[in-house]
């Protein structure tokens, strides 16, 4: 698939959410009643003594900095209920640090820290929330574990852990626990007694299986297991009655266990990456669904009982070996976002036009023979991906590409398009041209009209010149001509850029003009002296012959007296 249909279809169900830095417009206004301060990003190398004299803050946002270290003087703000230090160069932690007894988060992420110094942790009794992702560690010291009884997220990914302390299982009150891209060979199976944990992910490690005391944990809603070497699941995850989001992509499962049929509550999956070779028949019953990733499974096509998953709004069937349009697909009329990118799909059904939602549809890399003009029934239509990395190439985009007025974005690449329709200048909404790797020789002086164009990608294509009023576009922001033989603008003038570009244009209008006032002056004079008009002074010059006579009298011939001239 494409990098321009990456933005569809990256893994949204891995993502974890990290604390954001609250965003204020109006100058902080500091006094003695100060309860929150942003000092992120200010390039700090420590905690400034002014913000550190606030003992009313309750939120403090540090990260972004080069803070080495954290001053003894952090005791102080004994109200601190929020404190951001991620992504600094702290190493070792205070001993003042464990008097912050009303601290409920703490974001340690992102700074190399010694584990010895993490010690003093465990003395924030109130802590609710700990982050410490990418910190370099290779072992939880048990003391956190053993003495922070209210935290209930605990973020521990991108760091060498191969396992948990067997302490974990004091986190009674534990509803997140993140362990993303870390060493783990065996699930954690202390995790299993924690019976209020809703969020686990285990993204890109190497597990093997998954135990059968999952189906303990009742209240579990997200379970992220994607990039590890699963070749199964327990039955007993069926127990988790309350799971909506289920991240199985990228392991090694040819099939799903019968029993997951009773998981009502699931709104999102993963199963892209795996050998499944089929749709699970169980999956068909989810009809809670909304997301579902079945990219690069092995799938020939859809069950019939496909059309059942009436909820979906997001399908990724993306490079299988789908010879046909599956029909089924058009029931599904809440679906948004579809991608059948890299399959073998030659035609589109008539019925295509009763998705009257799809937003986005990818079909990069199959084999039209020419532009299936079924989409144009799609009204709602906003992003089109039709780009030809493999596969059959389209030679031809019709004028009719006009019908998607709601159309934002065009991806019609690496085909080989020797000419765009004049139609694109009616298109009011078109915001992203994406023309890259194709054979045009020109570009239709209409698509000047097109005045939302943000971006227009051109290049590697055989284009020698620009529409003249092209820097019209006042919302271009990109164009890209590399690998054209530009001779107006010439190249040079290319590489510097969209303002040289603009300028060379500009510049081309002004001569313009001039050469044709310059015209009509000599036009003008030559009336005036009576040599007659302009075309037939052009006339007889290209015959070869003298200009016409003067009106007011002959002109005089080589060796002879005009009449009624004396010698």
């Amino acid at each position: 698939m494409m990098d321009t249909f990456k933005t569809v279809t990256k893994e949204l169900l891995k993502q974890e959410h990290l604390p954001k830095t609250l965003q204020r417009n109006d100058p902080q206004q500091v006094t003695d009643r100060t309860f929150f301060i942003d000092s992120s990003n200010q390039s700090l190398k420590t905690i400034p003594s002014e913000i550190l004299a606030l003992k009313e803050l309750e939120e403090v946002h540090l990260e972004n900095n080069h803070i080495a270290e954290i001053p003894q003087g952090i005791q102080h703000l004994q109200n601190i209920k929020v404190l951001y230090l991620h992504n600094n160069g702290l190493q070792n932690l205070c001993q003042e640090l464990g008097a912050l007894s009303s601290l409920e988060s703490l974001d340690l992420s992102g700074n190399p820290l010694v584990v010895s110094s993490l010690h003093v942790i465990s003395r924030l009794r109130t802590l609710r929330e700990l982050r410490l992702y990418g910190t370099g560690l290779t072992e939880i010291p048990t003391g956190i574990c053993k003495s922070l009884h209210h935290l209930e997220l605990f973020g521990l990914s991108e760091n060498y852990l191969e396992t948990l302390p067997k302490e974990i299982v004091n986190q009674t009150k534990l509803r997140e626990i993140y362990l993303k891209q870390n060493h783990f060979e065996a699930f954690p199976c202390d995790l299993c007694v924690l019976c209020n944990l809703e969020v686990i992910d285990l993204d890109d490690n190497k597990l093997k299986s998954i135990p059968e005391d999952i189906g303990r944990l009742v209240r579990l809603q997200k379970f992220y297991v994607a990039s590890n070497h699963l070749t199964g699941l327990p039955e007993s995850l069926s127990q988790c009655c309350k799971l909506s989001v289920l991240d199985l992509t990228h392991n090694s499962i040819h099939a799903l266990p019968s029993t997951l049929e009773r998981l009502t509550e699931l709104t999102e999956v993963g199963l892209s990456g795996n050998r499944l070779e089929k749709v699970p028949r169980l999956l068909c019953n989810w009809a809670s669904l909304h997301l579902l990733y079945l990219r690069n499974t092995g799938l020939h096509g859809l069950r019939r009982s496909f059309k059942r998953l009436v909820n979906l709004r997001f399908l990724d069937l993306s490079q299988n070996q789908i010879d046909h349009f599956p029909v089924q697909i058009c029931a599904l009329k809440n679906l948004e976002i579809l991608a059948l990118d890299d399959n073998k799909v030659k035609q589109l059904p008539q019925t295509i036009g009763l998705l009257s939602n799809l937003k986005i549809l990818g079909l990069t890399g199959n084999d039209f023979s020419s532009f299936p003009e079924e989409i144009f029934s799609l009204a709602s239509l906003e992003k089109l991906y039709i780009g030809q990395d493999q596969g059959s190439k389209l030679s031809s985009l019709p004028e009719n590409i006009k019908k998607l007025t709601n159309l934002k974005e065009l991806y019609i690449e690496n085909n080989r398009l020797e000419q765009l329709p004049a139609a694109l200048g009616l298109m009011p909404n078109l915001e992203v041209l994406d023309c890259r790797h194709n054979c045009l020789k020109q570009l239709p002086d209409a698509i000047c009209h097109t005045r939302e164009l943000r971006e227009l990608l051109l290049e590697d294509n055989l284009l020698t010149r620009l529409p003249e009023n092209l820097d019209h576009l006042v919302n271009l922001k990109i164009l890209t001509l590399m690998n054209n033989p530009m001779v107006d603008p010439p190249m040079k003038v290319c590489d510097q850029g969209n303002v040289a570009i603009w300028k060379h244009l500009k510049e081309n209008r002004i001569r313009k003009v001039m050469a044709t006032k310059i015209q009509a002056w000599w036009r003008g004079i030559m009336v005036r002296r009576g040599y007659g008009s302009y075309e037939e002074l052009m006339k007889a010059r290209k015959k070869g012959k003298s200009p016409p006579k003067d009106k007011k009298g002959k002109i005089a011939a080589k060796g002879k007296p005009a009449k009624g001239k004396k010698k």
